[in-house]
């Protein structure tokens, strides 16, 4: 699995990464409505752009998450299809969704992988890129 551009930043605290011709794009937001910061619940939402911009088409089969809170305790994620779908792209095609993450930190990292299929059954992973959970409740720090 390779990922290029490699977790890059881009415009409005999106990062994009780009494995075998599916680009994914995820901004995530901070929830304030639904957090509790003195409860240490911090609520966050991200929307996932992908876009086949390949010459076959495939299947989101699975997907795999690692959520790193501000602590550095991790929880990993496994399951099928994205919000219950398994969405089909064919080439030019993208699919959005919006899903969520409670984290009891004000911040914290998520990074993870799609298990694809092309439409001959060939498995293959595509990259998440790694992208920061960020709350106003976050404490920053310079080294």
């Amino acid at each position: 699995m390779t990922a290029s551009p490699a977790s890059e930043p881009s415009s409005e605290h999106s990062w994009t990464a780009v494995t075998r011709a599916i680009r994914v794009t995820v901004q995530p937001r901070y929830l304030p409505g639904e957090s509790t910061p003195e409860e240490d619940r911090y609520v966050f939402a991200y929307t996932v752009e992908i876009v086949n911009e390949g010459d076959e088409t495939v299947r989101l089969v699975a997907r795999s998450w690692r959520i790193i809170d501000g602590r550095g305790r991790t929880e990993e994620v496994r399951g099928p299809g994205v919000v219950g779908e398994q969405p089909v792209l064919p080439p030019g095609q993208s699919y959005t969704y919006t899903s969520g993450a409670p984290l009891p930190t004000p911040s914290g990292i998520m990074v993870g992988s799609y298990q694809m299929q092309t439409d001959i059954g060939q498995p293959f992973d595509v990259a998440i890129p790694a992208f920061a959970l960020e709350s106003p409740h976050a404490v920053r720090t310079l080294h």
